[in-house]
């Protein structure tokens, strides 16, 4: 018998001895990193509130309940029952069940009135039915990224229980080494912003944190692809970290199952739909602009597949000497800053992902709030000792008078945006403005995935601030929902009838100028000095952003995309910067995520950032803290015991 089964055998033997009597035990399985009971009892288990909750404190283990398949009630009768529990106020949309599990998915545009007080509803329901349920938001605005992943991994459910229980026996195996080390090696995103990507290493467990592409950087080698990188390839790998889903940090990740990668991904639930969605967006781009793909859509689908989600505070075991925890990072949504607890107290590093101190409209600030942190590896985009950014306030103001000024002329404004966070934080402000007279009411159109992005973010509203949320929930106040809004989908007749219109604001994907629709618009606005073209995020070296940024009036257009077939184009639009929309905390908040922080870490990598904003920041927080700091190169390693 393998030590895994003499461990179920034991807990199970535990868990029996725990229960009261008439609630008994069928199976345990370990599924991720949950510990699964099935019982023939749900009923009484449900009836025992603080049960779970007991057995999980003991155990130190997740705890998931499921019935025993040969006690579920017919789906037909389980129904009626639930439909009789659930307040109609919660709009139930769906019911799905899975004898296989005995679980049944609820789908509700009020999840909270389907959970009730403390999953007092939750509970009614297994009592009444026996069925365990599962309950997810029915989307606001309707997501064909939230339907296909969640109808995927309801297809795929087979298979993702045989993957769940092959990496809950790897994750809590028996440790085979009684050396102890902790190793950071750096595989990407370090004195350049793109391609991040660490390997996190112990004696007994390597864990790849983020696996992105460079924007701008064709043709470049990702150093995932360097043999001595990963020394025996993806296979290697005991877990995938992905702290958010930007192609600088998830585009590869894909990458990682064409090369034999057969793990677990942790991330955050709407990360794996944004994941889904940037990188078969991804490999969209890569084919109109003839680019080979670096792999197919199959393996965008095995990654979700192989997603294992996780909320913000739960503490979760990933492998047998490493603990994970995810905390808010305030840059986009679902972005995480990711806790790693080693051994048994034995060390603390912190991978802050890409953070925003402050509170913005869309989310909360980043939390750096960690009972213990010896190494943070930091990001620093804007970690120059120049890069102090726009106060917020003064940001949106000067982006008003932009708008007002742009509209006057006849013109209109052009916004290159990510569709992930910055533009849906512009829409925020747009319509606030709109709504408040600050600026002329006018069509505002969203060209590339914003309009499917925006629809995600509806579908996640606890990921969101606590003000926007409760406006999201009521429909008429949802701003998102404003009637100036317009999703731009008829392709080229519709963006060169808008084009020839009357003023209007365009938000484009990309955000960089590296592609996509931006470029079919600044065909059509870009000669026109009237219009004006606003950059309200980073725009990375290298990339056609950053050059139009830095004074170029004249573009290259791919195969004679220009005007009349040239390859290059004349821009004659005004181009302003617009600081303060950046999803990146600059100088000052970077300098403050590590001051406020108790205790503060011993050592800081400065990571992500060009090389003089890596250098700034390392030299900075080293004579103001005190603290060991680097500004590391790529594939360099370092020991931390």
């Amino acid at each position: 018998m393998s030590t895994v089964e003499q461990q179920l055998d034991e807990l199970e033997a535990t868990i029996t001895d725990e229960l009261p009597a008439g609630i008994s035990v069928s199976s345990v399985k370990y599924e991720g990193p949950e510990l699964v009971v099935y019982t023939r009892d749900p009923k009484q288990f449900a009836q025992q509130g603080d049960l779970v909750r007991r057995l999980a404190s003991k155990l130190r283990k997740r705890i998931t309940i499921r019935p025993d398949p040969s006690v579920l009630s017919r789906p037909e009768q389980a129904r009626e029952e639930i439909s009789r529990v659930i307040p109609e106020e919660a709009g139930v949309t769906d019911l799905d069940f899975h004898a296989d599990t005995g679980e049944v998915v609820i789908e509700a545009q009020k999840p909270g009135m389907v959970i009730g007080r403390r999953g007092s509803t939750l509970r009614e329901i297994t009592k009444n039915v026996g069925w365990t349920p599962e309950v997810v938001r029915t989307p606001p605005i309707e997501s064909s990224t939230v339907s296909n992943v969640r109808n995927f991994l309801q297809q795929e459910r087979d298979d993702r229980r045989t993957i769940l229980e092959r990496v809950g026996r790897q994750i809590h195996r028996e440790e085979m080494s009684d050396d102890q080390f902790v190793r950071i090696t750096t595989l990407g995103c370090c004195r350049e912003v793109g391609r991040a990507a660490f390997i996190l290493s112990t004696p007994e467990t390597r864990v790849l944190v983020d696996c992105g592409d460079k924007p701008g950087a064709e043709g470049e080698v990702p150093y995932l692809q360097v043999p001595e990188a990963l020394g025996a390839g993806p296979q290697n790998i005991d877990a995938v970290v992905l702290t958010h889903a930007h192609l600088d940090h998830s585009a590869l990740i894909p990458l990682l199952f064409k090369y034999g990668y057969d793990g677990p991904i942790y991330c955050t639930e709407p990360t794996r739909d944004l994941m889904g969605l940037l990188t078969l967006d991804y490999l969209d781009v890569a084919a109109k602009e003839g680019r080979t793909p670096p792999y197919e859509s199959e393996m965008v689908r095995e990654a979700i597949k192989h997603t294992i989600t996780l909320e913000y505070g739960d503490v979760t075991d990933i492998a047998p000497d490493v603990k994970l925890t995810f905390h808010n990072a305030g840059h986009i949504l679902g972005s995480a800053v990711s806790h790693f607890h080693i051994g048994d107290g034995l060390y603390n590093v912190a991978f802050s992902g890409d953070i925003h101190y402050k509170d913005t409209r869309l989310f909360n600030g980043a939390t750096n709030d960690f009972p213990r942190v010896e190494t943070l590896v930091l990001e620093s985009t804007y970690g120059g000792r120049n890069d102090y950014q726009t106060d917020q306030v003064d940001a949106e103001a000067k982006l008003k008078r932009i708008v007002r000024d742009t509209h006057e002329r006849g013109g209109k404004v052009l916004i290159p945006a990510f569709a992930v966070g910055r533009s849906q934080e512009i829409m925020l402000v747009l319509e606030e403005a709109m709504r408040e007279g600050e600026i002329p009411s006018m069509p505002i159109h969203l060209d590339g995935m914003i309009w499917e992005a925006t629809a995600i973010h509806t579908t996640y509203p606890e990921y969101l601030r606590d003000d926007l949320r409760s406006r999201i929930f009521h429909e008429d106040a949802n701003p998102f929902l404003a009637e100036e809004f317009n999703h731009i989908d008829g392709g080229e007749d519709e963006r060169e009838a808008v084009a020839g219109g009357d003023p209007c604001i365009v938000l484009s994907t990309s955000g960089m100028v590296t592609g996509g629709p931006i470029m079919s618009w600044l065909d059509h606005v870009g000669p026109d000095p009237d219009s004006t073209l606003v950059f309200v995020g980073y725009q990375a070296q290298g990339t056609l952003g950053r050059r139009i940024q830095s004074g170029w009036d004249e573009i290259p257009m791919r195969g004679g995309r220009g005007r009349d077939g040239d390859d290059t184009l004349k821009l004659n639009l005004e181009v302003e910067t617009v600081d303060g929309f950046s999803g990146h905390a600059d100088r000052g908040g970077l300098m403050d995520f590590v001051r406020t922080m108790n205790p503060r870490p011993e050592k800081v990598l400065c990571v992500h950032g060009d090389e003089r904003a890596t250098q700034d920041l390392s030299s900075a927080l080293y004579h103001e803290f005190n603290m060991r700091t680097f500004a590391p190169k790529n594939l360099e390693t370092f020991r931390f015991l």
